[in-house]
């Protein structure tokens, strides 16, 4: 990138607007790894979550939408990045969601597999600003601090949330 492209980029990241939430719009290019935000993650959610569709026009994250906020990683729970996420149900205070990504793991699916990672595609949507198809883990699920969601980013629809929750259920223990 050249330096004007990288002061021109920051300018406009200076001057955006806020968006839902008070917060301007990550980049969707993948970010550095950071360490996690205030507060232990308590690990992934194991066993059947209760899955409901409940979106409402509001600033809260609700099952059906996709949100920004820290994501662990797997291997290490400290360590981790921000990035999409869909909501899927709440476990007491915190909500359960399924990392996206705009890879396409319909080529290697097979070896995802075999390494015990499930994908779906979800097609596109407002959380990624290349306007670039998405998928979603389905058998992995995050617990979710509400106030670490950064803003909303979009909402499945209906009949996509409930294929999704089909997958989630036939993938998880």
């Amino acid at each position: 990138m050249s330096l004007l492209s990288t002061i021109l980029r920051a300018l406009r990241d200076a001057v955006a607007p806020p968006r839902t939430g008070g917060t301007r719009r990550p980049s969707s290019k993948p970010t550095t790894p950071r360490t996690a935000p205030a507060g232990a993650y308590p690990g992934d959610f194991t066993g059947r979550p209760v899955l409901r569709y409940a979106p409402r026009d509001d600033r809260l994250a609700d099952p059906g939408e996709v949100v920004w906020t820290w994501v662990p990683y797997e291997e290490d729970h400290t360590q981790g990045k921000d990035r999409p996420v869909l909501v899927i149900g709440t476990d007491g205070p915190w909500l359960l969601a399924l990392p996206l990504t705009s890879q396409d793991h319909d080529l290697d699916a097979r070896q995802e597999a075999a390494e015990g990672r499930y994908w779906v595609d979800i097609g596109s949507g407002s959380w990624d600003r290349e306007g670039r198809a998405s998928e979603v883990r389905v058998n992995r699920i995050l617990r979710v601090d509400p106030k670490a969601v950064r803003r909303t980013a979009g909402r499945l629809s209906k009949e996509r949330f409930d294929e999704v929750a089909a997958e989630v259920t036939k993938r998880v223990r």
